[in-house]
């Protein structure tokens, strides 16, 4: 794929000329070999100060889906759209191919905060019925104020009916088996075009078994304590005032996700559990297999009596959806990616409601001085290579110079057998044979693959200041046989999860007991370390007097 770009100056005499002002034009040319995309829009400001109300990326967006909607082309396999700002007031768009040229008019852009209109699937991922033809900032609003609605009603829901509709889902999945697995064959088919990696493919492929403990993972969120309504704290006052603490739902959850098709049952498991209406916006790549799930579920839903509403997929891939579900801080209450590095900074840039987030999982191993040497390599070898590419794998290791020259060539061996390449400190490469020099960066690098940085200490406190340096507060360990060094490192190390004699990998909420999280928070605020049930949770005071008044 080739791609260019030129963006034209400003033209300093339209700076105050009405509808002329600061026009703003562009032009990207993506060619593919299939043929190229060429869009040419009409964007303009009518004052220099003014900004658009996301034009940009909706327009763009949406044309391109308009127009491959109108066209049937398959616009993400074949072609990248492409714009050329012009001082018209209309835009274009033409698919060239070898063989075929096509050119499509659509509505006229009449001011700068008109967006243009388009046609949106209809599911019944939603729980309800969505507006079959509408803008899309018209349709994500109104899946907020849904979800908003049922809310208030799942926040006094009884535990009995929220258990049944797992348990009744659970059995649904399972029931149809056929369904799902035929709905994920289009993924499958489809993956190969959006550069998925064959981990990535397999991640998302679904089969009986693993449609079976997607289904225990229901059953087990049913069987786990309801959070709702309970009393965390309770005193009376003096005067008679009787206060209570009592655990609430946050109210409705926007969980951006990526291309794993059993995160989309745990999500919509975990938040209706927890009292929660959830908006699911998952990743392209697995919508027909997450589009499967949560009708079954919804189905569910209703015969059970959950709120109308209390689930709901997105219903369109347009990456602009997440710019608009993100502007409704007055109506969604929390916002949760999971996913890359990328999604998760834009999601914390442009939420207007919180965030619970990690960005990403550099986590450490450091090996004490009075460290079981075996013990140590063990651990290491599982932090690091049960599974490469997950937030909690080990990407750094620390080692205490007094234990460097005996556990280094012993972890060296270990992660030998897995391909793993070590780029050590020059203190550490003395007691290698095979291994590269390590940079500054490598020290902070999460790599989510066959590599890891070694550096060696003189202490543990040089230890601590390393990783609390260059971590990003996700998961440590320590390997030591004292019970003052590993007091000294928990309470130095600030990361959401601290291990002792321990792997990184068992940072996790179905580890810790707390059923299928829903993601791992690395903030301070309102929740750290894995978001399970009682996460999804916030609280109030409820205040009991007998005709108490103030003076």
């Amino acid at each position: 794929m080739i791609a260019s770009r030129h963006r034209s100056a400003k033209s300093p005499s339209h700076a105050a000329n009405g509808s002329h002002a600061n026009r703003i034009r562009w032009t990207d040319v993506i060619a593919t070999g299939e043929g190229a995309w060429i869009v040419t829009s009409l964007l303009e400001r009518t004052q220099p100060d003014v900004q658009y109300q996301r034009p940009a990326i909706a327009t763009k967006a949406q044309a391109l889906h308009d127009f491959s909607d109108r066209h049937h082309t398959d616009s993400v396999n074949h072609a990248r759209v492409s714009f050329v700002g012009v001082a018209t007031n209309h835009f274009t768009a033409k698919m060239v191919t070898p063989k075929t040229a096509r050119l499509q008019t659509f509505q006229p852009i009449t001011t700068p905060t008109t967006r243009l209109n388009r046609t949106l699937p209809t599911t019944k991922t939603d729980m309800n019925t969505a507006a079959t033809a509408t803008d899309l900032p018209t349709y994500c609003t109104q899946t907020a104020k849904n979800a908003k609605k049922a809310s208030a009603q799942l926040a006094t829901l009884d535990t009995a009916i929220k258990n049944r509709w797992l348990n009744e889902s659970a059995d649904a999945l399972v029931g149809a088996v056929d369904r799902i697995v035929a709905a994920n064959a289009k993924d499958l088919e489809a993956a190969p075009g959006y550069g998925l990696s064959d981990a990535a493919i397999d991640r998302l492929r679904l089969d009986q078994t693993r449609i079976e403990a997607i289904a225990s993972a229901l059953r087990e969120i049913a069987m786990l304590p309801d959070p709702v309504g309970e009393v965390l704290d309770g005193f009376t006052r003096p005067g008679g005032l009787q206060i209570i603490k009592k655990r609430v739902p946050l109210g409705v959850v926007f969980f951006i996700y990526e291309s794993r098709p059993n995160v989309t049952a745990d999500a919509a498991a975990i938040c209706v559990k927890s009292g929660n209406a959830v908006i699911l916006r998952g990743g392209k790549e697995a919508i027909h297999s997450s589009q499967a799930i949560v009708e079954l579920m919804c189905e569910t839903a209703e015969q059970c009596g959950l709120p109308q509403h209390a689930v709901q997929l997105v219903n369109t891939t347009d990456r602009a959806a997440v710019g608009e579900f993100l502007s409704l801080g007055e109506l969604i209450d929390v916002a949760i990616p999971r996913g890359g590095e990328g999604l998760i900074r834009r999601v914390a840039a442009e939420a207007t409601m919180p965030v619970i987030k990690h960005y990403d999982g550099n986590c450490h191993v450091y090996v004490d001085e009075t460290a079981d040497l075996e013990m140590a390599a063990k651990i290491i070898e599982n932090a690091k290579c049960q599974r490469m590419g997950v937030c909690n794998a080990c990407e750094s290791l620390v080692i205490h110079q007094a234990v460097a020259a005996k556990s280094l060539p012993l972890i060296a061996e270990k992660l030998a057998q897995h391909s793993v390449e070590i780029r050590a400190d020059e203190r550490a490469q003395k007691h290698l044979t095979d291994c590269k020099p390590a940079t500054e960066e490598d020290w902070g690098t999460e790599y989510l693959g066959p590599t890891i940085s070694v550096a060696v200490v003189d202490s543990i406190d040089e230890a601590i200041e390393h990783i609390n340096r260059y971590s990003s507060h996700h998961t440590e360990a320590i390997v030591t046989n004292t019970l003052a060094a590993a007091e000294k490192f928990t309470g130095g190390i600030d990361s959401s999860a601290v291990m002792v004699n321990a792997s990184t990998r068992f940072n996790d909420g179905g580890v810790f007991g707390l059923g299928a999280e829903i993601g791992i928070s690395t903030d301070k605020f309102h929740a750290r370390g894995p978001c399970g049930l009682r996460e999804l949770t916030t609280y109030k005071y409820i205040v009991k007097g007998d005709g108490h008044i103030r003076t």
